[in-house]
């Protein structure tokens, strides 16, 4: 497994690569309908262009993402190829400038699904949507003030995932393993990212009730298993064997401390991880992470490009759906090492088919704040 971190991570740096290479190819060569008989901002749009603003493929997690967009454009008889992808790599200002390009370039008669990378560049996104007469659907990340019905029915949903109770329960896991003592680390995501606060907040959440479990250190890792390897090995120079757990806000981020600690000889420390990737789900069942959480990324990108789309369309009118189907929260799974075989047969190893109609059937309810 370890050869499979070291490959992974060299993956991911050429992965990288070759799919902005190709993203960079396909919006400049898909071809884009014009604006058919608008009347206006709220007008039906006719046969719009779809893309998929996102950090980058490059991810397990990411990749599921934006294959269950294509599989949504597939539904609809179109080559997957028809899902502009607008790579973003982390920057708030290039997912901006890609989302500008991309109204200009299909004037408005378009259906985006986006992560816009930090909670405060979700505003600009939507206005900009708004402003050309485009729609669009938002997961993860915005402000708590931003809401998607005061903008009428451009912005149509936003859908994120209540990240705490399940962080909080793979802490709890991890602090039972530890035998309810001694120090934890935390490798986190982006530090604006709703999801990486969710995440940190849960650990803390369960730390309540582990007196005995001291919170070492806490940092950000970016999502990346480069910058994890790297902050953990500087937590083993920093804490030594003070650390007797790892608590992981992605798997990508466990795939680079499980590399770090190997590189200093350390085996069978306890990690806790986020997403549900294959791979780590794979390590669920070996022993080497104790739990995972499932998002169904495959089901998020294809929902979110459904919900954009079909509002764009005419099929419903978002002004005139209740605020739970404006605001919602997606599914999560708890995976772990009892559930993990049964798990992976049900949604990795065939992906199960999903009516791209069914617009909230797996969600959680109404976002609260």
């Amino acid at each position: 497994m370890s050869s499979f971190i070291k490959d992974f991570i060299e993956r991911e740096t050429l992965n990288r690569r070759n799919f902005l290479f190709a993203a960079a190819a396909g919006l400049g060569t898909v071809a884009i309908p014009g604006v058919f008989g608008r009347g206006g901002a709220l007008a039906a749009l006719s046969d719009p262009a779809i893309a998929w603003s996102y950090r980058d493929r490059a991810s397990a997690y990411w990749n599921s993402v934006v294959s269950g967009g294509e599989a949504f454009v597939e539904s609809l008889g179109r080559p997957k190829t028809a899902l502009v992808s607008l790579i973003n790599e982390g920057s708030t200002e290039k997912s901006l400038a890609d989302i500008k390009a991309f109204l200009a370039k299909s004037n408005g008669n378009c259906a985006i699904a986006c992560d816009p990378n930090d909670s405060p560049n979700a505003r600009p996104v939507v206005e900009a949507v708004q402003a050309a007469g485009g729609f669009i659907s938002t997961i993860w990340n915005k402000t708590d003030d931003l809401h998607p019905w005061d903008f009428g029915d451009n912005y149509v949903s936003h859908m994120t995932w209540s990240d705490e109770k399940p962080a909080e329960e793979t802490a709890r896991i991890l602090f039972e393993a530890m035998g309810g003592e001694g120090g934890v680390v935390h490798l986190g995501g982006i530090a604006a990212n709703n999801p990486a606060v969710e995440r940190l907040n849960g650990l803390k959440n369960a730390l309540k009730d582990f007196p005995n479990i001291e919170l070492l250190d806490a940092q950000p890792a970016d999502w990346d298993t480069q910058k994890g390897a790297a902050l953990m090995s500087s937590f083993l120079t920093r804490y030594g064997d003070k650390i007797k757990g790892v608590h992981c806000a992605a798997d990508n981020i466990a795939y680079g401390v499980i590399e770090a600690l190997r590189a200093e000889g350390i085996e069978n420390m306890p990690i806790v991880a986020y997403d549900g990737n294959p791979e780590a789900v794979q390590m669920v069942m070996e022993g080497q992470l104790l739990a995972t959480v499932f998002t169904n990324p495959h089901w998020g990108g294809g929902i979110s490009a459904a919900l954009a789309y079909h509002a764009a369309i005419g099929t419903f009118k978002p002004s005139q759906e209740p605020k739970e189907h404006r605001e919602f929260y997606g599914p999560t799974i708890l995976i772990t090492q009892k559930d993990a075989v049964e798990f992976k047969a049900k949604y990795l190893d065939a992906v199960p088919a999903y009516d791209w109609k069914d617009f909230w059937g797996p969600t959680n309810g109404q976002i609260k704040y």
